[in-house]
């Protein structure tokens, strides 16, 4: 029996209708899905009055151009969003009544003060958990990967020069960090920088990559529960009760977050914020307000 074209051509064309059927099919499963996923809009904040400051900084004007308007972070729920979180875990937690509390985990030595703001901020708290509820479920479901999260990212991330990627809450997971990296990597005029306690997948990303993406500066947040990863040529940022403990140590203080920012550097944070009763955080703040008066 002989080649019959005709027939060849038949099967080809129906295997390449019912390749392309499969693919809309699929993409109209992903964009559906997407949107069970993600239910409310996600968003990023302007500077605060901390972040705005990094405009001036000599270090980061090929990012920022001198403007304040181009800079921007990116906000979980604190604690909720820190599986690493150790010396500074608190949470903001909503009641029945919808009044929200700070709770301080069992290890707490200072509190959070993002965590403290979500309690009392109710605007700050849902914009936080609106991302944070698009995170975690992007996260944990399997038809969902790092390279769909990092798109999701890139479609919310605004015109802009310079990210704190943090200003409350951390890397989660694996997937959700490796996201971030790849945010990077499709945003090179963009800097981007992080404090973070979740070390085992800085670890792990340097290991399987070699290094962190370039326009990326990443601080280790000393006082989490992976500090044993913490490398000597690492960034490092510090929480100290006192300036004259920062100068002990031989840190410099870091007012503005340019030290995080530009990166490469180890640093000293003041306590601040409100700290729990009784706590040897909240004795050193009485003490930083009686030495201001």
């Amino acid at each position: 029996m002989g080649f019959n074209c005709a027939d060849g051509l038949s099967k080809l064309l129906a295997e390449l209708s019912f390749f392309l059927k499969i693919k809309k099919e699929k993409k109209m499963i992903d964009c559906k899905h997407f949107d069970r996923m993600i239910q409310e809009p996600i968003s990023f904040s302007k500077a605060n009055s901390k972040l705005k400051k990094l405009a001036k900084a000599k270090g980061l004007y090929n990012w920022t151009k001198g403007k304040e308007s181009s800079i921007y972070s990116w906000d979980l729920l604190a604690g909720w969003s820190c599986p690493f979180a150790h010396e500074c875990r608190s949470s903001a937690v909503e009641g029945e009544d919808g009044k929200r509390k700070v709770v301080d985990g069992v290890y707490t030595k200072f509190r959070c003060y993002a965590a403290s703001q979500e309690a009392r901020l109710t605007n700050v708290y849902q914009k936080r958990k609106r991302n944070y509820d698009a995170m975690i479920a992007l996260s944990k479901d399997n038809l969902v990967s790092d390279s769909d999260i990092a798109g999701v990212l890139c479609d919310a991330l605004p015109f802009c020069g310079l990210v704190r990627i943090h200003s409350s809450g951390d890397f989660f997971s694996w997937k959700y960090f490796s996201a971030w990296m790849q945010v990077c990597k499709r945003n090179p005029r963009i800097k981007f920088y992080a404090y973070t306690k979740a070390l085992v997948y800085v670890r792990r990303y340097e290991t399987v990559f070699g290094s962190l993406p370039e326009n990326f500066s990443l601080v280790a947040s000393r006082g989490g529960s992976s500090d044993n990863l913490i490398t000597p040529e690492m960034a490092e940022a510090v929480v100290v009760y006192s300036e004259e403990e920062a100068e002990a140590k031989g840190l410099e203080m870091d007012t503005d977050d340019s030290h995080a920012a530009i990166g490469g550097t180890k640093f000293a944070l003041l306590i601040h914020g409100t700290q729990p009763k009784g706590s040897e955080a909240q004795k050193a703040l009485v003490a930083l307000k009686g030495a201001k008066k």
